[in-house]
């Protein structure tokens, strides 16, 4: 995620949730993109298989009323990550995980965000390899 002053850094403190908190998920969504360092990743134009996992956490939203503006909603999220096959080559897992924040902390409620990729069809011998980011709000 990058500022007008330059990347924007995350603290690396917990979100504790005192009060509770409300945890807001999208698991193990399929998709693919170009994506790896690896010379077969970046000459190969075939997009490759991820899963991705999203946990945006809140504070407790109690009891919400109806309608969408009474609950953190993630489906903004999920139809950006759908756009994903189209897009161009992207070299690191960590800039994918990075706009996954950013949008998750589009909404000024989310305290803190945990966002992972897996690669489950990169190495034979494992049932994928990826990258986890946790970042807390300022």
């Amino acid at each position: 995620m990058k500022s007008s002053t330059g990347p924007v850094s995350y603290p690396a403190v917990p979100f504790m949730g005192e009060h509770g908190y409300a945890r807001m998920m999208i698991r193990d969504l399929v998709t693919e993109v170009r994506l790896g360092v690896h010379p077969w990743e970046r000459h190969d134009e075939k997009p490759q298989r991820i899963v991705i996992n999203v946990e945006l956490f809140a504070d407790d939203i109690g009891r919400p009323s109806e309608g969408l503006s009474s609950i953190v909603d993630y489906d903004y999220i999920r139809e950006a990550i759908r756009a994903w096959p189209g897009r161009a080559h992207t070299v690191l897992i960590e800039s994918l995980l990075e706009e996954l924040v950013e949008l998750g902390f589009r909404d000024t409620r989310v305290k803190a965000c945990r966002v992972s990729i897996l690669k489950p069809d990169v190495y034979n011998e494992a049932a994928g390899a990826g990258v986890e980011l946790y970042r807390v709000r300022r």
